[in-house]
Formats: C-alpha cells, sequence, structure tokens
C-alpha cells in the first residue's frame, strides 16, 4: 500500500464563477494542478520551516487536535502570522488532491531543531523512556477532518452570494404569478415562471441585481444577484394547450428553501454543484490592496464574521484563501499646542483580519476574521 502522510495540502488556483457557469451543470472537480513554482515553493518551505521568531509566545511543544478545531485556530496557536501555515506544515505532493487530512484526536508535534520551527504528527507517549515523533501513516483515519476557517459562517455564501459581469440576470426567467395571487410566497408553495427553464430541474432565486461600483474610479464592477432562495421544476409549460394571440403558458415550480420570501420578479438561474474545493489561509504572494465597496445584505457597517465585497478579483491576483489587513482612516484634527492651529491628519491604522472565500473577475468575497472598530464601504485592506 502506498504510505501517504496525515498532512496534506491543495495548493489549487481559485476558479470564478461565471454567468456562463451558472447556466451550465459544472462537474465537481477531484484533481488540481500544480504548477512548477507552486510545487518548488512548496518543497523549500516544507523543508525550511519558519524562524523560531514567528512562533506565538506562547506555542505549544504538541497540541491534540479536537472536534471543532479549524486550521486557522491550529496555526493561531503556534504562529504570530497565522497566514504562514504553510511555512510551518509538512507537505506531500504526491497526494495533492486530498487537502487537509487532518482529525480530532491526532497530536502534533513541534519540531524547533536547527533554530527553524516545523509541524508534524506525532505518535503518543507510550512509555517512561518514549517520547514524541513524527509518524507517519499507511491508512487514512476514520472521521471528519477538520475545515481550514468556520464553515458554518462562509458555507451559504460559498454558491449563494453570486457577481454576474453583466446585467443579463435581467432577461433571466423570471417569477409572473403566484399560488392563489399571494403577494408573497413561502416553502412549499407554487409559483409560475416565464422564460427557458430548459436547461435544468434545479433553480436559485435571485432578487433584481444591483451594481457594484468601484469607490476609486466610479467603474461597474458587476452586479450582485441578492440570493432570495431555491425552486423545483415541476412542470414546464404546456406547449400542447391553444393559447390565444398574446397568451402566454408559464413553467410551474415550487419553492423548495428560503432565505426571505419570494415574490413577483424574483429571477431564476440553475442551481450549481456545490463548491467542494478546499482552501486554506494564506498571505498573498504579490502586492494587492483595495477598498471594500460593500456590506453584504442590507447593512450599512459590519463586524466581525460578517461578508464584505471587495474592489479587486482574479484578473488583479486576488485568490481563494487570501489573508488580507483592514485599515481605518486616520483621522484630521487640530494640534492643540500650535496657535496657528494646524491641522494634524494621523496616520492609518490596522484594525481588522480579512479572510476571501469567493473570487469573482473583478470583485470578492471575503469575511470579517477580526476587527476593533465598524468596517464601512470604502475602508481600505492591503496585504496582512
Amino acid at each position: 500500500m502506498r504510505r501517504t502522510s496525515d498532512l496534506l495540502f491543495s495548493w489549487s488556483s481559485p476558479v470564478a464563477l461565471s454567468l456562463a457557469a451558472l447556466f451550465a451543470s459544472p462537474a465537481l472537480a477531484t484533481d488540481f494542478p500544480i504548477s512548477a513554482g507552486q510545487r518548488a515553493t512548496a518543497q523549500q518551505v516544507s523543508k525550511a520551516g519558519v524562524p523560531l521568531s514567528e512562533l506565538a509566545p506562547d506555542a505549544p511543544d504538541s497540541y491534540t487536535v479536537k472536534k471543532g478545531d479549524t486550521l486557522w485556530d491550529i496555526s493561531k496557536l503556534f504562529l504570530k502570522s497565522p497566514w504562514r501555515w504553510p511555512e510551518l506544515w509538512g507537505m506531500n505532493l504526491d497526494q495533492i488532491r486530498n487537502p487537509h487530512l487532518i482529525y480530532p484526536g491526532q497530536m502534533l508535534f513541534l519540531d524547533k531543531s536547527g533554530g527553524r520551527a516545523r509541524l508534524s504528527l506525532a505518535r503518543p507517549v507510550e512509555g517512561p523512556n518514549d517520547r514524541l515523533s513524527p509518524r507517519i501513516r499507511s491508512e487514512p483515519m476514520v472521521g471528519d477532518a477538520i475545515s481550514s476557517v468556520p464553515m458554518h459562517l462562509i458555507g451559504p455564501f460559498l454558491n449563494d452570494a453570486v457577481v454576474f459581469e453583466t446585467d443579463a440576470l435581467n432577461q433571466a426567467p423570471r417569477i409572473v404569478a403566484t399560488q392563489e395571487g399571494r403577494v408573497m410566497l413561502s416553502r412549499g408553495e407554487t409559483a409560475y415562471v416565464r422564460g427557458d427553464v430548459s436547461g435544468a430541474r434545479l433553480w436559485q432565486l435571485f432578487r433584481q441585481p444591483r451594481p457594484l461600483t468601484d469607490i476609486e474610479t466610479g467603474e461597474i464592477l458587476g452586479y450582485e444577484a441578492r440570493h432570495v432562495g431555491s425552486a423545483e421544476l415541476v412542470a414546464k409549460p404546456d406547449e400542447s394547450r391553444p393559447l390565444a394571440a398574446g397568451e402566454v403558458s408559464p413553467a410551474t415550480f415550487q419553492i423548495t428553501q428560503l432565505r426571505e420570501e419570494a415574490g413577483v420578479g424574483d429571477r431564476l438561474a440553475p442551481l450549481p454543484a456545490k463548491d467542494f474545493n478546499p482552501f486554506a489561509p494564506h498571505s498573498p504572494r504579490n502586492n494587492i490592496a483595495g477598498h471594500i465597496i460593500s456590506v453584504y445584505g442590507d447593512s450599512l457597517n459590519a463586524g466581525q464574521n460578517q461578508i464584505v465585497t471587495l474592489n479587486r478579483g482574479l484578473r488583479d491576483g486576488m485568490e481563494r484563501g487570501h489573508m488580507l489587513a483592514l485599515w481605518r482612516a486616520g483621522t484630521r484634527r487640530t494640534d492643540p499646542t500650535d496657535p496657528n492651529g494646524a491641522m494634524l491628519v494621523l496616520p492609518d491604522e490596522r484594525h481588522g483580519l480579512l479572510f476571501v472565500f469567493r473570487v469573482f473577475e473583478r470583485v470578492s468575497y471575503a469575511l470579517i476574521l477580526n476587527v476593533k472598530d465598524p468596517v464601512r464601504s470604502g475602508d481600505r485592506f492591503t496585504q496582512p
């Protein structure tokens, strides 16, 4: 049997979900390509480890993984900068298709030899003369591997939060009538839809898309479609039924899931396959900076564990898993010691951290991992 490391990672590139992809049925990817550069980087950092100065002051010598842990939680235990996890953890490039097979109950061992730190799996102490030492398993463990970040916070947005490059959703099938003429629809009720619904059986429901405008240039970067829920096609339009001039036979749908009540005018797009591609926190390789252009939902401000939209996307080098620093603009105030009342412009202050989890061509969605002050549209982000 081929021996595989317990700790495995994917260096896959992010895939943007375009309008064309929404109106198709994408197959779930089972393999992730690695470039020569990525392979060389992975080999280099897995051998080198990190300087001891990068370890957290109270980094433990060993740690037993617990249910509910995430890769981010564990990285914070050992590192001052958790996004440097690839330099700390060993890698197995031959089994790159499996992301991070770290399970509750496994023991992690911190090796600080040679002035560098490396993290590996270890076997427990079994006797008085025994000691912790790295091990390699030849069989997979049973159970659910831990996730990179708290998936319950971003899981609903991995497919539901959608940005279209154009306003083509305005031409998509739409709800034109409801069961018994009701104003709003609830789960299990019937909706009647006009448009071409031949492409799929399961569909997403969206509210009228709104433009996302770059606060730096005034350019429209895309159209954010607010997710309402899901619906299933029950019956296509009855083509055998004779219709008079101007009459239309709609398709029949049943509402299967709702985030908020659906109604006439809501648009439909085919439900894509669930996105299970692995990703993990990492720092951008190149300089990247920009601004928050909106807070997801109806709020004007955002706090920890809320979603914000960024004015950078694939074309700017943004990747899923990127860690970004949040900055608060320096305030202006009068110098009380100056008789002429000179105006002071205080420096920007770093006050939070973002985790990018969904990337489109020109914009991205990010989760606020931590923050000191409310986050607003216009706030700045940079590399961490």
